[in-house]
């Protein structure tokens, strides 16, 4: 577990907003390296790893990037207005600590807002919504907001470090989808020594966030004959959700879509879930099967490029995605890793070329 908290510390506490991931992609290839034959970084900033073989070729898909905010105003007093990159809670933000990632390097803030204190008493009844929030670096104006490399178009990332909790489990902010380039990560790691037959491309991709993009870039290059994304899913089993509403939990295992975005997104083909199911019980490991009916992942850019890829989806279970503090048990990211590795080593048995 020391090497999946290390991982994950190194990826959660890096900043990468959509269409900004290049110090992720860093980290991402230096991971990488070791254990692919060659690296590279595509037009639009994938970080594409192949291990060569003969057999099938795989595709594991994981996003790099976070989602953020983007200055897109600095007041006379040297306070910064945002708006969002990705799909935030609005009232997850107010009061947190930011870094702004400027043109002379990085610079703490906080949010805020009106306080309390002078609210009205129907303004007391509301959620602070994003547009009356601002960043504060301490700028006491524009000018010294630009001599600290601000502008229009700073890109602002949550300031959160992994904590370790109760059990086996961690908080941290970006775990969606860092989590994801976790999982990947170490099932090659597990994989390392194996004589494979799989050609397996491993992917960091960017801007899922935004609009599943770097997906449908790379799946296109590299065509394969199936796809495999690592993600996070929603967990339910606390409270304010019922288990009716999402029996995915943390500490039950690996999660496996069926469907998500009630099939708007994915739908999983039958023999890609029977690869999944039978490498989960191959490898003695509890697993989740999911119905989803919020969002979607990679996965829906990769299953439509060309005439189709065969693709599926295996998550971490997490509760609070997209807030700062988002909470998941090592325990299932290990297992995660651990179904991936083994899918990787069978690939050949259900997909042959």
């Amino acid at each position: 577990m020391e090497e999946l908290q290390r991982l994950l510390a190194t990826f959660t506490e890096a900043h990468g907003v959509s269409g900004h991931e290049e110090d992720i992609s860093r980290l991402v290839a230096e991971e990488l390296a070791p254990l692919v034959d060659d690296v590279k970084v595509d037009t639009m900033g994938n970080v594409i790893g192949v291990r060569r073989g003969d057999g099938p070729s795989v595709m594991m898909a994981a996003h790099m990037d976070e989602i953020g905010l983007i200055v897109k105003y600095i007041d006379d007093d040297g306070y910064l207005r945002f708006t969002t990159l990705g799909g935030w809670f609005d009232q997850t933000l107010l009061s947190q600590r930011v870094v702004v990632h400027g043109e002379k390097g990085s610079v703490p803030g906080v949010i805020g807002s009106k306080p309390p204190h002078m609210l009205e008493p129907e303004e007391r009844k509301k959620v602070i919504k994003i547009k009356d929030m601002f960043v504060d670096v301490g700028a006491q104006d524009a000018d010294q907001a630009a001599e600290l490399g601000l502008e229009v178009g700073s890109t602002i990332t949550l300031e959160q470090e992994l904590t370790p909790m109760a059990a086996d489990l961690v908080c941290g902010k970006s775990f969606d989808d860092r989590a994801g380039i976790v999982m990947m990560i170490s099932a090659l790691q597990r994989v390392r020594d194996e004589d494979l037959k799989a050609t397996i491309s491993a992917v960091g991709t960017v801007q899922e966030e935004v609009g599943l993009k770097g997906a449908r870039t790379s799946a296109y290059a590299i065509s394969p004959d199936v796809a495999l994304v690592t993600e996070v899913t929603p967990a339910g089993a606390h409270p304010g959700v019922s288990r009716e509403q999402r029996h995915i939990a943390v500490g039950a295992g690996p999660t496996i879509t069926v469907v998500d975005s009630n099939g708007r997104g994915v739908i999983v083909p039958k023999s890609v879930l029977s690869w999944l199911r039978s490498s989960a019980e191959d490898s003695s490991l509890d697993y989740q099967m999911d119905v989803g009916t919020g969002g979607t992942t990679d996965a829906t850019a990769i299953h439509l490029t060309k005439t189709g890829i065969p693709t599926g989806v295996i998550s971490v279970p997490t509760r609070y995605i997209h807030s700062p503090v988002e909470v998941l048990s090592l325990q299932d990211l290990d297992e995660c890793a651990e179904l991936l590795a083994q899918a990787l080593r069978t690939a050949h048995g259900h997909f042959p070329v």
